[in-house]
């Protein structure tokens, strides 16, 4: 019995001892741009730049395969501040990825019309439509990011873009103009 123990034990430290190792010599760096670049981007995960996510998108724009207007979630803001951090010119953005909307949307799906063919699904990038095959289907409206990518799939038209809503929750004060500092 004290032998199988000891056994084992000495396995277990050479498995840990070569874990350690293997960690210390495959450590996987990432680049610091792609992370600055990737911090500017709004996460949405939607695909419009056509890169499966904002991270591929960070690295593609770091090795010069992309342009920085590709992101309309993102709008000018993103634009402006990837341009600075990079040290380029803006550009105005790309209409081929989409336009930038001047309020926040969601979809909604009409449930009465939805036959359950889960191709919103499929093409919902951040799993923001419930629903099963051949049953009703659903937005969770908190989850979506207003990218639009389930309306050309549905072949019967029952989703909607609806305007997201002010609550007391989301609704911000416009930022007050400064007085000028000029002595009198």
């Amino acid at each position: 019995m004290l032998a199988a123990i000891l056994t084992l034990l000495a396995i277990a430290a050479v498995f840990g001892l070569v874990l350690g190792y293997a960690a210390i010599r495959f450590k996987v760096e990432s680049d610091p741009v792609v992370d600055k670049i990737d911090a500017l981007l709004p996460q949405t995960q939607c695909g419009q730049c056509t890169y499966p996510g904002c991270r591929p998108y960070a690295e593609a724009i770091a090795n010069g395969e992309a342009e920085i207007n590709q992101c309309p979630p993102g709008g000018e803001a993103t634009i402006i501040a990837l341009a600075d951090l990079l040290g380029r010119d803006p550009l105005p953005l790309n209409p081929e990825h989409g336009e930038v909307k001047k309020q926040k949307t969601v979809v909604i799906i009409d449930e009465k019309l939805c036959i359950g063919c889960t191709l919103c699904i499929q093409a919902c990038p951040v799993d923001a439509i419930l629903g099963a095959a051949k049953q009703m289907h659903t937005v969770i409206t908190d989850e979506c990011t207003g990218c639009d990518l389930c309306i050309p799939p549905c072949p019967v038209d029952c989703i909607y873009i609806v305007p997201v809503e002010e609550t007391v929750a989301d609704w911000k004060w416009p930022i007050p103009e400064q007085p000028s500092r000029e002595p009198t």
